[in-house]
This record gives structure tokens, C-alpha cells and sequence, in this order.
């Protein structure tokens, strides 16, 4: 046994024994070079702008914010709020996408204000910040109406309170004092009970037994029955939603004891300021789109009125597309319309069933394209709310459209038909003209029926001969009764006859 242990090792195995030592030292060396210092690593902090009307351009952004830093597990996400709040189902948007992020990575920075839904937005953050001279809270939702706005009920507060409810007992703000900022009728007191403070609404200390609140040493009155919370930082501070006051993100960042970081601003891109911007203007290019569609039916062929409100609706329809509410059935949608309106112009003269059926089409694609759903759900009353919200939209738009269709044509359409006044034909000219063949054989006051639709110009049979006419910026309907009215040149001008108005 002993000759075994003092063995040397063969040549082979000393070699072999060598290479794994030197391979050893190699490597430690290696990674020890190569290992960076970590107090040279700095913190991503990247801080997104919540500002303006929350809609769905910015819930686009936020979307698109979330997946530009989630390759990045260690990033800090600071939401730098400012807004007065917008539409429910955004805002809701929003919060599912801070959601997504780690409650301990996600801060929210009140900035000026967080008002409405940007309360909501807040609160889906871990952890709350305020600057100096701010707001927050106030989220009842609310509607607006001829009198102005006007707060929602129950059924409406309710699936907001309970969200709010949630997204307290998450991160770990006051449950009651959240539900307060959504609904008036909340009263809270804090109790202090045997040394310990307890947040109460009425209804729980209500239910307190007269031994329990025997030992109640004090009441305060924090939210009066009839008013939302709305807090200013010091407030928040106190009550425990801001766990600080902050002037600027930097001296939060100091204050939470981040000392090596780097902050990264994401900023909205050119294309997504511009989709908010086009959502904002959004009925005024379907009022114009609709207006210039109904002119080119009124005329004949295909021309600048056509183009016009092609392009304004297919601006609405990718805006739309871009922010994530409309996709291919609202496309098919417009699409069939505007073939059936050209089937109305082209092939049906006249105003029938396929341009009614393409103003259908037209109207129910552009009401979808403004939601996300298609039918409204019974257990999100604001669905309901935004669908009537919508409608309203697109038939203001019709109404809007047809007045303006009418003035112009009326007013300002034959102001283009007129010539230019000058001082080089009126004087010798005047009464010139140059009769042709078929103008010969009528004269002004003869009578003749419309033998097609006159927009303004078609054919009329006259004195049993076939002519080309035009009225004066009024349309006539076929087979109607027309009258000679004035002959200039070439042209052959007619008008309703009298007679037959007065006859109607």
C-alpha cells in the first residue's frame, strides 16, 4: 500500500496534470480582466412623457415605449405625468401596460398634475413621486352634454372604484382613500383606535359596536360626503400615496439613493405626434371627405371632389389602423361603399339603393374605426357610452357634409363659371356669337323633356330633336319638363319649366 501512495506519476500524467493547472490560471485570469467594475455599470432609468389628453395615439406610444425597454430586465420606468385625463378605455390601455413592468421597477412622477385618468395611470405604478405644487386624484367619470359635464352613475363608477381598488392593494396605497377619488358619496374618517390609525368610511364605522367605538381616542373627517379626493403633494405625502416630494426627477432619483444611473427620455416619434394630432381633427376630415364624395356624385364623371374625399377617409382609416382600432373589416367596409357610391355615379344615375347602401357602409366603417369593439359589452357600461359618442360623430359629419355640399354648389360653385371682367371684348364684342347647326333649330321658351339626369349638363329632346344642354348650377332629374332659357354661342341653356313647379 505504501509503494502505491509514493508512486511518481507517469511522464503522460504530469504533463496532462500541467495543462489543466496552466488552463486553470488562464481562465481565472481571463475573467478576471475581463469582468467590468460593477460600480462603472450604470442604472438605466428610462422616463416616459404621460402629457396632453389621454387617448388612443398615446396608448399606441406607451404600447411601443414598453417594448422598446423590456429587453432591458434591470431598467427603472419612470412615467413623467401631466394631464387632465381623457377617454376611460385608453387610459385603461395604459394601465395594462405599466402592468406589465415589476412594481418595484415602475415609478410614477407627478410633474404638474395627474388629474382623472391620469390618477388611474399613477396608481398603476409602484411607487408615487410628486413635485412641489401638484395634484392628483379626481377620476369620476363623466360625460358631457348641452348643460356641460356631467357625472356618471353607479353603473359607471363602479368597474372604475373596483380598478382603483386593485391597483391600491398592489402597490400599497390607501384602498379607501382610492376609491374615494372616483366616487362623492364616500365619506372616510381616520380613527385612531388604542394608539393605532385606521382609515374608515362611513359605512364601517357604522358597523363598529358601541364597545369599539368606546375605544376610539380620536376622528378626523379626511374626505367630506359630496366631494373627491384630490390631494396636493403634501397631502399625498401625509395620507400615503407619495412616498416623497421631489422637484425634478433627478433630485428624486438622489433621494431614492441612485447614484450612478443614466436616464433616457422616449419621446414620441414624428409619426405618433402625428396620429394624435389627425385623431384630434379626425371629424372634420370625415365632414370634408363625405362633402367632397356627395359632390362628385352630383357631378358627372370622376374628378378633384372624388379624389378629395378618398384621400380624407383613407387618412381616418390609417390613423385609425396605426393606434390599433381599425383593422381589415372596417377596410372592407369603407371600401364597399365608396364602389357603391361609384356604382351610383357611373353606372345607376340618380340617388338609390347602392348609394344609400354605400352611405350605410361608409357610416358603419367609420363608427368602427373610432373603437375598439364592435358591439358594445354589457359589464363595460363605457362602451356603450363611447358607441353613442361615435355615432353622433359620423352622422354630425353626414349633416355637416350635406349643408356644406349644398352651399357650395349653390353659392360658390357658379361664382367659377363666370368670366373675368375686362376692357377688351365688352365694348365690340358684346352681342357677338356664333350660331351653330343644331342651335338654329330652337329658339329661347321652347319646351322639352330632360332625357337624362342633368348634372348639370346632358341630353334633352326638344322640338323632337335630340340636344346637348346645360342648366345653371342646378340639377334636374330625368324626364322633367325643361324650357329653353338662353342660347350663348354653342351652348344650349335650359331650366326647370315653371309650369310644371307650380303644377308639383
Amino acid at each position: 500500500m505504501r509503494r502505491l501512495f509514493n508512486a511518481r506519476p507517469k511522464p503522460l500524467g504530469r504533463i496532462f496534470l500541467f495543462m489543466l493547472v496552466f488552463s486553470a490560471v488562464l481562465f481565472f485570469a481571463a475573467v478576471n480582466f475581463a469582468a467590468p467594475d460593477v460600480s462603472e455599470v450604470k442604472q438605466s432609468v428610462y422616463v416616459i412623457s404621460v402629457s396632453g389628453e389621454v387617448d388612443p395615439g398615446m396608448a399606441a406610444f406607451m404600447e411601443r415605449a414598453y417594448q422598446d425597454i423590456s429587453d432591458d430586465p434591470n431598467a427603472i420606468v419612470v412615467a413623467n405625468i401631466d394631464t387632465f385625463g381623457g377617454r376611460v378605455d385608453s387610459a385603461l390601455e395604459i394601465v395594462d401596460t405599466f402592468l406589465k413592468i415589476p412594481k418595484e421597477k415602475s415609478i410614477a412622477f407627478v410633474g404638474k398634475k395627474a388629474i382623472s385618468a391620469g390618477a388611474l395611470i399613477a396608481l398603476s405604478c409602484g411607487d408615487l413621486v410628486m413635485a412641489p405644487v401638484t395634484t392628483i386624484g379626481d377620476c369620476a367619470p363623466i360625460s358631457y352634454s348641452k348643460e356641460g359635464p356631467e357625472m356618471l352613475g353607479e353603473k359607471f363608477q363602479s368597474p372604475i372604484r373596483a380598478k382603483f381598488r386593485a391597483l391600491a392593494k398592489r402597490n400599497g396605497y390607501p384602498v379607501k382613500l382610492a376609491e374615494a377619488m372616483v366616487s362623492m358619496d364616500k365619506e372616510i374618517f381616520e380613527i385612531e383606535i388604542e394608539g393605532n390609525k385606521v382609515l374608515m368610511d362611513a359605512s364601517d364605522y357604522d358597523d363598529l359596536t358601541d364597545g369599539e367605538k368606546k375605544k376610539i381616542t380620536s376622528k378626523k373627517t379626511i374626505v367630506e360626503k359630496g366631494e373627491l379626493l384630490t390631494m396636493h403633494a403634501e397631502e399625498a405625502q401625509e395620507l400615503g400615496f407619495s412616498s416623497m416630494t421631489a422637484g425634478n426627477i433627478d433630485d428624486m432619483l438622489k433621494q431614492m439613493g441612485f447614484e450612478n444611473y443614466e436616464v433616457i427620455h422616449i419621446e414620441q416619434s414624428w409619426s405618433e405626434t402625428m396620429v394624435r394630432f389627425i385623431g384630434k381633427i379626425a371629424p372634420i376630415l370625415m365632414m370634408i371627405g363625405l362633402a367632397a364624395l356627395y359632390m362628385e356624385m352630383k357631378a358627372p364623371g370622376f374628378g378633384v371632389p372624388g379624389i378629395i374625399g378618398i384621400i380624407c377617409l383613407a387618412i381616418v382609416f390609417l390613423n385609425q389602423y396605426m393606434v390599433g382600432l381599425a383593422d381589415y373589416m372596417e377596410l372592407i367596409l369603407l371600401g364597399f361603399g365608396i364602389i357603391l357610391m361609384g356604382m351610383e355615379v357611373f353606372v345607376l344615375p340618380g340617388f338609390g339603393i347602392a348609394g344609400i347602401a354605400g352611405v350605410v357602409c361608409l357610416a358603419v366603417g367609420l363608427i368602427l374605426s373610432l373603437q375598439g369593439f364592435v358591439l358594445p359589452d354589457p359589464s363595460i357600461p363605457w362602451e356603450a357610452d363611447l358607441l353613442m359618442h361615435n355615432i353622433s360623430v359620423v352622422l354630425t359629419s353626414y349633416i355637416f357634409a350635406f349643408m356644406f355640399t349644398l352651399f357650395f354648389m349653390r353659392y360658390i360653385l357658379p361664382r367659377f363659371s363666370i368670366g373675368r371682367k375686362g376692357p377688351f371684348l365688352m365694348a365690340d364684342l358684346k352681342d357677338a356669337h356664333a350660331d351653330s347647326p343644331e342651335t338654329t333649330k330652337i329658339k329661347t321658351g321652347d319646351r322639352g323633356v330632360a332625357k337624362t339626369y342633368l348634372r348639370p349638363s346632358g341630353k334633352a329632346d326638344i322640338n323632337d330633336d335630340l340636344f346637348d344642354v346645360v342648366t345653371e348650377s342646378e340639377f334636374i332629374e330625368k324626364g322633367t319638363s325643361i324650357v329653353v332659357s338662353a342660347i350663348k354661342g354653342n351652348r344650349i341653356i335650359v331650366s326647370q319649366n315653371i309650369e310644371t313647379r307650380i303644377n308639383d
